[in-house]
């Protein structure tokens, strides 16, 4: 199962990171959206993120020769001839399961196909699958073209063989692979990170301390080159509580019940970075001004 071409659905943040890194390791990339609007606004911020890895002298390569490898499509018919087909859509397994009976009858059967997401059980969605022992997680983290690390997730009918593959290709596009042998909800770094992301926001909930609070004690203290709400509003809150909510639904365990503030927030829409307005708030451009709870 060698990968040479790829098929990425989903062109938000991590869609296009990925698209970006493979095509950055010189594989075929195709990247599908819904609409050309979004699909142009995809290209635009891939072609900005290896200009300014090529200006810092941290990507060898020109500019246009990789993005040469992109080609944006709005028509799944396109996902025809890739090696790999990976899923990179919102957080929801309604959404994925829709998304997968689209692309099924569409993939060769030759072709390894991969979830990013961040913590919905695998085999869950392997159900809406043609092969599911082609079928796998791959796991992502944000921002992409800066995470050295990819969760190689296996479902209940995942191959050795696909397993394999899939790691084989974490390693030949510049990242290590995390191994997950058991397709448990959050799989291993989202198991350990998110008590502690969950308990920091009960503690400022609860208002022992801030967010910038937080976030300062965490780079300075535990070193940690963000806090835990700056990558919130990265990540976006929505994906974070979309999370949570597959966790807590397939284990049934309170302890993964998202905290009020961050339900509050959803609700209210601000999901972060790309509304405006999360855990801190943002100017036009993307530059931050402050802590929300203080503007």
């Amino acid at each position: 199962m060698k990968v040479e071409k790829v098929f990425v659905m989903g062109g938000g943040t991590m869609g296009a990171g990925i698209a970006q890194v493979c095509a950055q390791s010189g594989l075929r990339v195709t990247l599908c959206e819904v609409s050309d609007a979004a699909l142009a606004k995809a290209v635009k911020g891939i072609s900005w993120s290896v200009g300014k890895l090529i200006e810092k002298g941290k990507l060898k390569g020109d500019l246009d020769e990789i993005m040469s490898r992109i080609t944006p499509t709005v028509s799944i018919k396109d996902a025809a001839g890739a090696d790999l087909v990976v899923e990179a859509v919102f957080e929801n397994a309604e959404v994925k399961h829709e998304v997968f009976a689209g692309l099924s009858p569409v993939i060769s059967e030759h072709a390894l196909v991969a979830t990013n997401t961040s913590a919905i059980p695998i085999t869950e969605l392997a159900g809406g699958v043609i092969h599911p022992e082609r079928f796998l997680g791959l796991h992502f983290f944000n921002p992409v073209p800066m995470m050295a690390a990819v969760e190689v997730i296996r479902g209940m009918a995942t191959s050795d063989e696909a397993f394999a593959a899939a790691r084989q290709f974490v390693l030949y596009i510049g990242k290590e692979p995390i191994m997950v042998n058991r397709d448990v909800a959050g799989f291993v770094i989202n198991r350990i990170n998110f008590p502690s992301t969950m308990e920091a926001m009960r503690l400022v909930e609860e208002g022992v301390t801030s967010v910038e609070d937080v976030d300062k004690g965490l780079r300075l203290a535990a070193g940690r080159r963000m806090g835990i709400f700056e990558t919130g509003d990265m990540v976006g809150l929505d994906v974070t509580y979309g999370a949570l909510m597959a966790m807590y639904k397939e284990t049934g365990d309170p302890k993964w019940y998202p905290p009020l503030l961050l339900r509050r927030k959803v609700k209210a829409g601000h999901l972060g970075k790309k509304t405006g307005r999360g855990w801190y708030v943002y100017g036009p451009d993307g530059e931050r001004i402050g802590p929300a709870e203080k503007s």
